[in-house]
């Protein structure tokens, strides 16, 4: 084929996808794929420049983990180099700059890359710099001079192509919140999506919610287990909202004891106990004309809860010590891994409080039901660890990627990162060298044991005999059981009993009588 019968062939297809009502990742990642035919080479790699940092949006050749991770030019000389050039950047088969991709090439995962040709160029959208493009060939002499002038003309024609999407998207968002100062969430293209890492439909949706109410200033309550970064959701509100200009004030309501804290959360005056020896603004005063995020609202103290609904209905706080209100003007974001309901009808949680919160719930869906964001977030988590190590790569084998799917994450995304961060720890202790691709097996992810095999059989030596069939007592398998799901409760914890007891929904006390009479203390 000649070289403008080629050209063609990827104009016709920009041409048709930019014609055709197709999702911003779909057309995207058609892009990409398209684009490893068109040049024949082993893998393909649109990146968006977000801050410090290259965030991949669609792949093709590449792992599907790679997507979630950052790749930080500081640390990446090749990126570095393509990004600061307006003009395509090859690099010899010889170069001695590492490859960001050593290791991720999934027809040859946790291998080096052999001797191969690389070229990438720096994309632009309305003059600012957007993020790169890099293509990768395992067979050297792959791109030659008339490869580097056709990616050249095709630069051109993907800056259109990101340029309508962007368009798009903002005119969706605009559909979606009209009047609002918020923005889309969409497929990551805009400004700072990238905070919350994820591509499942659970996700997606929710972002879409949250990016259409984050406009208002309802009140939201965040629910869901702990672990799943209610944070980065209250976060992602504030950031699309009209306050964005103004501070997001984070309180761990689990954290206040019930003796300081009405102090900490509306101030207190000059002498109104003990040691005030200085007027002091609380919480709600450092937010105002901002938004208070109340992490763990479940655990506030009843006399705490009433002061707090009278805020909620007038916007009047007082401080520790005076009778002289003061007007402010917060909009509240509340999270709990608590059911409140369930704390309303045992009388831990004032009902007219929980209708005041909760205007907007939003559940926020915990990691074993978000399909392979396991892997995404994995990947994010691996070279945030790389880096941190000053390793030349690190990824996980396949079974250890098989593990991670196949496990269901009782402390959700936390439990994922302590997971990544403790094999890669471990693979260092055991020798692994900063010029290796270190692989991480599954045994070295220590995430311990699915519930059903636990419910199969994990049983203590001691704890009875087999009785007819292969059918053991219950007592035996309900023991075991139990003590299988404390011990991932308490993995979760990082240790810590009373956070274990929380997530367990268990009185303190009893979780250590419980965990002795089944051995573990």
């Amino acid at each position: 084929m000649t070289v403008i019968g080629e050209n063609d062939l990827i104009d016709d297809m920009l041409l048709a996808d930019l014609v055709s009502e197709l999702p911003h990742a779909v057309r995207l990642q058609r892009l990409v794929t398209s684009l490893r035919a068109a040049f024949d080479c082993g893998a393909v790699a649109l990146l968006r420049l977000d801050e410090d940092s290259l965030r991949p949006v669609a792949v093709d050749g590449l792992v599907r983990e790679a997507l979630g991770r950052r790749f930080m030019p500081a640390h990446h000389p090749r990126l570095a180099a393509i990004l600061n050039r307006r003009d395509v950047t090859a690099f010899d088969h010889d170069s001695a700059l590492p490859d960001p991709y050593d290791g991720l090439l999934d027809t040859r995962v946790g291998e080096p890359l052999p001797v191969h040709d690389c070229m990438g160029t720096s994309l632009h959208v309305d003059g600012q710099p957007w993020g790169v493009l890099t293509l990768d060939a395992l067979r050297t002499g792959t791109f030659d001079q008339a490869s580097r002038d056709r990616l050249r003309r095709c630069t051109v024609r993907v800056e259109a192509a990101l340029r309508v999407t962007r368009l798009e998207q903002e005119i969706h968002a605009l559909r979606m919140a009209r009047g609002s100062a918020g923005g889309g969430a969409g497929d990551g293209l805009l400004p700072g999506s990238d905070e919350i890492i994820g591509h499942s439909p659970v996700v997606s949706a929710l972002l879409r919610e949250l990016a259409v109410v984050a406009g208002s200033d309802l009140p939201v309550l965040l629910l869901g287990e702990t672990g799943v970064g209610k944070e980065l959701f209250a976060r992602y509100l504030h950031q699309r909202s009209s306050r964005v200009e103004r501070p997001l004030i984070h309180v761990n309501c689990a954290a206040l004891p019930e003796s300081v804290a009405e102090s900490e959360l509306f101030g207190h005056v000059k002498g109104a106990f003990s040691g005030a020896t200085t007027d002091r603004p609380g919480r709600f005063e450092a937010a105002d004309g901002g938004t208070l995020f109340l992490d763990e609202v479940g655990e506030l103290p009843l006399s705490i809860q009433a002061k707090l609904l009278r805020v909620l209905q007038n916007g009047e706080i007082q401080r520790l010590g005076t009778d002289r209100p003061r007007q402010v003007d917060v909009r509240i974001i509340a999270a709990t891994n608590r059911n409140l309901r369930d704390s309303v009808r045992d009388g831990l949680f004032r009902a007219d409080l929980y209708h005041r919160l909760s205007v907007y719930p939003a559940p926020i869906p915990p990691l074993r039901e978000r399909g392979s964001d396991v892997l995404l977030l994995a990947g994010h988590f691996l070279e945030l660890n790389r880096m941190r190590l000053g390793l030349r790569s690190l990824r996980l084998a396949p079974d250890a990627e098989q593990a991670l799917c196949s496990y269901r994450w009782p402390g959700n995304v936390r439990e994922l990162e302590h997971a990544i961060s403790r094999a890669a720890l471990k693979m260092v202790s055991r020798g692994a060298q900063r010029s290796d691709i270190v692989s991480i097996p599954a045994s070295a992810l220590d995430i311990g044991q699915p519930l059903e095999d636990a419910l199969a059989g994990d049983v203590q030596p001691g704890d009875g005999e087999v009785g007819t069939g292969g059918i053991r007592p219950l007592r035996v398998v309900t023991d075991a059981a139990q003590r299988a799901h404390l011990q991932r409760a308490l993995q979760a914890s990082a240790g810590n009993w009373a956070q274990a007891a929380r997530l367990l929904e268990l009185d303190p006390s009893n979780l250590h009588k419980l965990a002795r009479r089944l051995g573990l203390k």
